[in-house]
């Protein structure tokens, strides 16, 4: 896993509950909660933004060195992950995949299950010898905003974790539900946020290695951004 120090330095913003005296001993992931195939596709609110923007994001991840945790919801009766995110986290083109450390399917509503905390607990062994118990700066992207996202938040929280969720990369199939649950997630203690903004504060430093990579990232995904902002960032 990238160290905050090392790639994405620490993202700032968090609420004191939640601060440690040693940051770098943080470690920030990406948790994707199921964007299956079409069963989905059909009925939840403004999926193509949503499926753009984590693009986006895995993309970013795989540039800053931030690893993915992913599950999928009953896949034999919902299905897969969807097919872009998959092309993207396993790229047959060249470019750099993603450090995916757990591809799990589940029937829980959170993705906080005992499968993803051994996978966790496997990819962090011996990291720190400080903190054999770190703690994530977690991002959640997924469906849906009020079941799946939210139990997950609420669980990782309840566990001292940190959450990040990301406003144009979460939806429902009722968008009414969207407002609702990120403000009950807002109040309960995790950040709510823009791709944007979390992309840049993980990457911190126009000097920062990764930074001509993501700077044509923005650009490329800037139109998709815009709509996806303006339609999703309103509750």
């Amino acid at each position: 896993m990238a160290n905050l120090s090392a790639r994405a330095s620490r993202i700032s913003g968090f609420l004191s509950k939640f601060e440690f005296a040693e940051e770098n001993d943080r470690r920030l992931t990406i948790l994707s909660s199921r964007k299956s195939g079409a069963i989905f596709r059909e009925h939840i609110y403004e999926f193509p933004k949503v499926v753009s923007t984590t693009q986006k994001l895995l993309k970013a991840s795989a540039t800053l060195e931030v690893p993915v945790y992913i599950t999928t919801q009953n896949k034999a009766r919902l299905g897969d992950t969807v097919s872009e995110l998959l092309s993207q986290i396993t790229p047959d083109n060249g470019q750099p995949g993603n450090t995916v450390i757990a591809n799990i399917d589940k029937t829980a509503f959170s993705m906080y299950t005992p499968d993803i905390v051994s996978q966790y607990h496997s990819a962090t062994k011996n990291k720190s010898d400080k903190d054999p118990e770190q703690k994530l700066d977690a991002i959640i992207v997924g469906i849906e905003t009020h079941i799946c996202v939210t139990q997950t938040t609420l669980d990782l929280l309840e566990a001292g974790h940190r959450v990040y969720i990301v406003a144009d990369a979460v939806s429902s199939v009722n968008s009414e539900e969207r407002g609702i649950a990120l403000n009950r997630l807002r109040d309960a203690g995790a950040i709510v946020t823009t791709s944007e903004s979390l992309i840049f504060e993980m990457l911190r430093d126009a000097k920062s290695p990764g930074f001509k990579s993501i700077n044509g990232l923005i650009k490329e995904y800037k139109e998709d951004t815009k709509n996806a902002v303006k339609i999703l960032c309103k509750y």
